[in-house]
């Protein structure tokens, strides 16, 4: 048998004192008050004091003996199986988490005992597979910031041992592209800054009024050449103004990540449409549901391709999460862009969801309506 320590000797130790206790009670009750009796109702008969307390001595005081020795012995065996049952799921526990402290796998734990056990057995392991799933998400935030990280540094170590070698000539083309490949290293930095609780812009705007329709036009106006390279039609139906109380730094990057996603995600050929729609405008008719009274502004980009998988709706908006890993860090993402979103918007008191079917995905943002608007 293992020997008993903290919640095990604490319960067999409390069983024997209880057991000790109600036995020594007995005992007192038993033989000094119930001999007293005897021996008067004895006497009362003519019996002689000596031979009442032999006789009381020979059979009571005998079967409390025996009763006392056989009632510790249950109890103790009673206490050893109760202090097993209550310790054993509490030991397995502290043995998972301290393998869990010591760098070790999150293993899961039994769900049974008591019903308190059940449940803290349960809090455990729905515990230990979220470290799982954040473990899974570290090696693979790893390997996708070395694979981003890779891709603008080897670019610029050709450009710079070329310029070096006098390969090529140090003209204003070859400077544009080290200039963009520097700019994905300083948005790589600021996105995991944003991530990491840090502003989106090194000076922290506080909400205003904002036209949300003056910017959405001119947000999409900076991605419509690169949609036109590639023969992707753009549609604008963003009239305003539309006012919402938001962080205008923030308001910029929930739109530029939104773009850029349209614009990673749509086929050559394909078709992104925005737009904006305030409080009440019937082109939001089927849209989730908003704020009490309608006091809402809501921005809607939508792009034309496969759509995204029903399971893995839910998971978009996740950091580190990718819907195709290879697909898209094959297309650059970092898969951290819509969870920056989520962050962005709901910082400032908005909501952001996505629906998807072949051939058309729709993400939705919606930000309180500004009491001047």
């Amino acid at each position: 048998m293992r020997r008993l320590t903290g919640l095990s000797a604490r319960i067999l130790v409390a069983a024997l004192v209880v057991a000790a206790v109600s036995i020594a009670i007995l005992a007192v009750g038993v033989l000094r008050v119930g001999g007293d009796a005897f021996e008067a109702l004895m006497m009362a008969a003519g019996d002689s004091a000596d031979h009442a307390r032999q006789m009381f001595g020979s059979s009571v005081a005998g079967v409390v003996i025996v009763t006392a020795v056989v009632a510790a012995l249950v109890a103790l065996t009673l206490a050893l199986v109760l202090a097993r049952m209550l310790a054993r799921p509490i030991e397995r526990l502290a043995e998972a988490a301290d393998r869990v402290a010591a760098d070790g796998p999150a293993e899961r734990v039994p769900e049974d005992g008591p019903a308190e056990f059940r449940r803290l057995a349960a809090a455990y392991n729905a515990m230990a597979a979220r470290l799982d799933q954040q473990e899974a998400l570290r090696r693979e935030f790893i390997v996708n910031a070395s694979h981003e990280l890779r891709t603008p540094l080897t670019n610029l170590q050709g450009y710079l041992e070329a310029l070096r070698d006098g390969v090529i000539e140090p003209d204003p083309r070859v400077f544009d592209s080290l200039r963009e490949e520097v700019d994905r290293l300083k948005r790589l930095a600021a996105s995991l800054d944003v991530l990491a609780g840090a502003p989106w812009t090194a000076v922290r705007t506080e909400p205003t009024d904002v036209d949300v329709a003056a910017a959405l036009r001119g947000a999409t106006e900076l991605v419509a050449p690169a949609l036109t390279r590639r023969s992707v039609a753009v549609e604008v139906d963003a009239p305003g103004p539309a006012i919402a109380r938001v962080r205008p730094d923030a308001l910029t990057g929930v739109l530029a990540n939104l773009l850029q996603n349209a614009e990673r995600y749509t086929p050559d050929g394909g078709r992104v449409a925005v737009a904006s729609l305030a409080a009440g405008d019937s082109r939001a008719a089927g849209s989730h549901g908003g704020r009490e009274g309608g006091a809402w502004i809501e921005i809607v980009v939508g792009n034309s391709g496969p759509g995204i998988p029903p399971e893995a709706l839910s998971r978009v908006f996740d950091r580190f999460y990718r819907v195709e890993p290879s697909r898209d860090r094959a297309r650059g993402g970092a898969g951290i862009g819509l969870t920056i979103v989520r962050q962005l918007v709901e910082g400032d008191g908005g909501e952001v969801s996505v629906t998807s079917e072949p051939g058309w995905t729709a993400f939705r943002v919606r930000y309180p309506a500004s009491s001047v608007g």
